[in-house]
C-alpha cells in the first residue's frame, strides 16, 4: 500500500497523504486532483478502490493495426496531443500478429472503464472480419469514434479522409501527364476504402479492370501486385498506400524499368519520410491533422453526453506532386 501511494504521488506529484485522501473518499482535495489521482491509478496499473470504480478513468483507447506503416505512428501523436490538451490521457492499443488481438483490447479497455475509445485501421474498414467487440462496445455505451471508412452497420460516428476524390486525383494526375494504362493496387478486396477507391477507379476513363491487384498493406503486398501489373503493360500505378507504393517502386526496377521514366507511381496518405525516398514519392496525402482533432471532439462531446449522430465526415484529401511520376512516353 505505501509503495502504491509513493508511486501513484510521484506520477501525479502530490504528496502521499493526498493520494491518502483521495482512494479514502475524503474531502479537502479539489476535482482536478482527484481526477488526476484516479488517473494515475489506471496508468500505473493499479485497482481503483471499490467505492470509485463507478467512476470512468479520464483514459482514452486509441487502438491501431500496427505502428510499421509511419502514417500509424503520426496518427497517434496527433490524437495523444489532442487528448492531452482537453484533460484525457491516451492508452495506445496496438494488435499484434499471433499476440493480442482487437477484441481484447476491447475487454481491456472495458476493464479499465476507459471514458472512451477510438479506432483507426481496425477490423471496421474489413467487411468480412469479426465485429462482435464493436457490437459490445455499442452494448456498453461507450464513446467510440472509427477514423477512415467502416462498414454500414456498426453505428458510430466516423472521421474519413474522401477516398474516391483521392483516387480520383491520383488517376487524373495521371492522365494529365499522358498515361492511358493505368493500373491500380488496392488493399484486401472486403476493405471498404479500397472499395470506393476501387469504383472512382471504374468510373474513370478507359478504365480496364483488369488492371486491379489487391493484396496485404505491405511492401512485399505492393512489390508482388506491381509485378503483375507491370507484365501487363502498365505505364502508371496508383497505390492505397505509400507503403505498397514503395513495394510498387521495388517490382519496377526488379522488372529492369524506370521510376518515373518508363512508369510512374503514385501512393496515398503521405506518411513520413516519403520526400526524402528514391525517387521523392508522389502520393495524396491525409489531412490527418484536422482528422485527428475531429475525432478527439466528436469523442470528447460523446463522452459529455452531447448528441453526436452517427455520421461520417469526409475529409478532403490532397495530391502532393514529387518525382515518382512523370510524363508518359509516346
Amino acid at each position: 500500500m505505501t509503495r502504491r501511494l509513493a508511486e501513484v504521488a510521484k506520477k501525479v506529484g502530490v504528496s502521499e497523504a493526498t493520494v491518502s485522501r483521495v482512494l479514502n473518499g475524503k474531502p479537502g482535495v479539489s476535482e482536478a486532483t482527484r481526477e488526476a489521482v484516479l488517473t494515475a491509478l489506471d496508468v500505473l496499473g493499479y485497482e481503483r478502490p471499490t467505492q470509485l470504480r463507478g467512476d470512468r478513468a479520464r483514459l482514452v483507447g486509441l487502438v491501431l493495426p500496427e505502428l510499421q506503416n509511419p502514417i500509424f505512428p503520426a496518427f497517434a501523436e496527433v490524437v495523444g496531443g489532442a487528448l492531452a490538451q482537453q484533460g484525457f490521457t491516451s492508452l495506445l492499443c496496438t494488435r499484434t500478429v499471433g499476440g493480442v488481438s482487437e477484441a481484447d483490447y476491447v475487454d481491456l479497455l472495458l476493464q479499465q472503464q476507459v471514458s472512451g475509445v477510438v479506432f483507426a485501421g481496425g477490423f471496421y474498414a474489413q467487411a468480412d472480419a469479426p465485429h462482435q467487440h464493436y457490437e459490445l462496445i455499442q452494448e456498453r455505451k461507450l464513446p467510440t469514434v472509427l477514423v477512415n471508412a467502416a462498414v454500414d452497420h456498426l453505428g458510430f460516428p466516423q472521421v474519413s479522409s474522401d477516398d474516391y476524390v483521392a483516387a480520383e486525383m491520383a488517376i487524373g494526375h495521371l492522365r494529365a501527364l499522358g498515361h492511358r494504362r493505368i493500373g491500380m493496387v488496392l488493399g484486401p478486396r472486403d476493405h471498404i476504402p479500397s472499395r470506393r477507391k476501387l469504383e472512382a477507379f471504374l468510373a474513370a476513363e478507359e478504365a480496364d479492370p483488369g488492371l486491379v491487384e489487391h493484396t496485404m498493406f505491405s511492401l512485399e503486398g505492393g512489390h508482388a501486385a506491381a509485378t503483375k501489373l507491370v507484365n501487363s503493360g502498365v505505364t502508371g500505378i496508383v497505390c492505397a498506400s505509400d507503403i505498397l507504393a514503395l513495394g510498387a517502386i521495388r517490382a519496377v526496377r526488379r522488372a529492369g524499368l524506370s521510376v518515373p521514366d518508363e512508369v510512374s507511381v503514385i501512393g496515398y496518405d503521405d506518411s513520413a519520410m516519403m520526400n526524402c525516398t528514391d525517387p521523392p514519392l508522389t502520393t495524396v496525402r491525409q489531412p490527418i491533422d484536422a482528422m485527428g482533432r475531429a475525432a478527439v471532439d466528436m469523442l470528447v462531446a460523446l463522452i459529455e453526453r452531447a448528441a453526436v449522430p452517427a455520421d461520417e465526415l469526409l475529409f478532403e484529401p490532397e495530391l502532393v506532386v514529387r518525382a515518382s511520376t512523370a510524363r508518359a512516353r509516346i
